[in-house]
């Protein structure tokens, strides 16, 4: 028979209250995280000289970044360097502030002890956050005045920053919600010791890879607007004119799709991502067309029957993946340039004059591309496939010997269909991400001679975008290679399902 035990009279509703305000809270510590590294939200851009482009997070860690643009100003004294270190540790005080309110938000995922722990943290965090406010604050002040003594406004341009208001009303949610979070966890019976429930501490082990994720691979999505606008660099994204007593001081340089018309209707940009594609296409095709040897290598390093040759030879085919590119090019240079060990080795030993630079050549330099990188790749590529194969069940081989299979039936009818989940899957990442296969190989070997062939896509995009400064151009190039790569993503999707059953995604 279940028995069931009825709560003491009033302890439900106190337990309702405090589920919805730990989420509440949660969301503003998250919304405060995600603002840290939007510029228009920056309290710290205390002057128009200020990079607008410049977050909150690059201004506590960067002074050279938020002084760039007054080297005048603080050479002639009408501002000076304490007042920007000032600011500097306004902004890392409320940044400590908000990572003080996400251990706190982390911490509210565990029982009840563990949340009256909790609690403290955004208290003390949103302290932090409005005793860095009131720093920022004071920096501002203190430019103005001296500034305003030294009749240089127009040279400083001291400015207010909208971010502060941001911050300090999320600082005093972020407190008014802790504070009553706090109150009524004191009237919760607490546990011996605080514990987590296995799946949030899972979770909490995976939040550093999703905001690394964020980071590095969402947050760059927001430049996707550069695409929209005719922007130079260092110039300012705008809409609207700016109209000062009835005059426009700043025309809007939104122009809508503009480019992306221009890509395409351009006779000459049109002839180049041809190039690009073709490039681009075939070097990931011979990717794909070779993708069956860390496979291969694989199932021939598990055959060896001595671990510690088996070990010295992943570990020696793995190291060459945490080799830069900049560095196999050094290698390369001394082997294949005009004075390198193969022409000297040429006149030295055979006595034949050879003064060829095999890296200046343009000749086969896709299968070279190839080569390269299969060298460099190969043994990392087949780590996976060695986990695949130790995870294969041994009494398959058992049996299969029983049924009179040799050493190479064995491989063929038992450790190749066990691994061909896995390949099937690396394939069609391999398909959807056809267009993605990096620059840094590329650029390293690219030179005059062989541009025309080894630069793909990636490699076009950081041309056209850093080297002759044409933003808008290479962010439509990239938003289109994106959403392409997405619908592929999407289509090997939909063939995974279609032959295996299973989806990758």
């Amino acid at each position: 028979m279940e028995m069931k035990v009825t709560p003491p009279h009033g302890q439900t509703a106190p337990v309702k209250r405090s589920s919805v305000v730990e989420i509440i809270n949660r969301l503003l510590i998250l919304i405060a995280g995600f603002l840290v590294f939007f510029p228009q939200v920056n309290p710290g851009r205390i002057s128009l000289k200020i990079n607008q482009n410049t977050s909150l997070f690059t201004t506590a860690i960067s002074y050279e970044t938020i002084t760039a643009s007054l080297a005048r100003p603080l050479r002639m004294e009408w501002v000076n360097p304490g007042q920007f270190h000032l600011l500097m540790a306004g902004s890392a005080l409320l940044l400590l502030g908000i990572i003080a309110c996400g251990v706190g938000a982390c911490m509210s995922l565990g029982n009840n002890k563990m949340k009256k722990r909790a609690s403290l943290f955004p208290i003390g965090g949103s302290f932090a956050m409005l005793g860095g406010l009131g720093v920022i604050y004071n920096s501002y002040t203190s430019v103005l005045k001296t500034v305003t003594e030294a009749g240089k406004l127009s040279n400083v341009q001291p400015n207010f920053p909208n971010g502060i208001y941001v911050f300090a009303a999320l600082a005093v949610l972020i407190l008014v919600f802790s504070l009553i979070q706090f109150f009524v966890l004191r009237s919760r019976v607490s546990e011996a010791k605080m514990e987590m429930d296995e799946k949030y501490r899972l979770f909490l082990m995976f939040l550093p890879v999703l905001f690394l994720a964020f980071i590095f691979c969402y947050l760059p999505i927001y430049g996707w607007r550069f695409a929209f606008f005719d922007y130079k660099v260092g110039d300012s994204l705008r809409i609207f004119d700016t109209v000062v007593d009835g005059a426009v001081t700043e025309k809007s340089n939104f122009v809508g799709f503009k480019w992306f018309a221009y890509l395409f209707e351009n006779p000459a940009t049109r002839m180049d991502l041809v190039r690009v594609l073709r490039n681009t296409l075939i070097m990931s095709g011979l990717g794909i067309a070779t993708s069956w040897l860390p496979i291969a290598f694989a199932i021939l390093l598990a055959e060896v029957r001595s671990s510690k040759f088996q070990r010295f030879v992943q570990t020696f085919t793995t190291i060459p993946n945490f080799i830069s590119w900049v560095l196999v090019y050094s290698f390369a240079l001394a082997i294949f340039a005009t004075d390198g060990f193969i022409n000297s080795f040429m006149t030295n030993i055979f006595g034949i004059a050879s003064d060829t630079d095999y890296l200046a050549s343009a000749d086969h330099i896709w299968i070279k591309m190839l080569l390269w990188g299969t060298w460099k790749g190969v043994g990392w590529s087949a780590i996976i496939y060695i986990a695949g194969i130790a995870g294969i069940d041994q009494q398959l081989y058992e049996a299969a010997r029983v049924d009179g299979a040799g050493r190479w039936q064995c491989i063929w009818h038992v450790t190749v269909p066990g691994l061909m989940p896995t390949y099937c899957v690396m394939l069609l990442m391999s398909i959807a991400g056809i267009l993605s296969n990096g620059m840094e190989q590329y650029l390293v070997f690219e030179n005059a001679l062989n541009k025309d062939v080894i630069e793909v896509l990636d490699l076009y995009v950081y041309n056209i975008g850093i080297k002759d400064g044409l933003i808008p151009i290479s962010t439509v190039v990239g938003i289109s290679k994106s959403l392409i790569g997405i619908t592929l993503l999407f289509c090997a999707n939909r063939i995974s399902k279609a032959i295996r059953g299973e989806s990758i995604i």
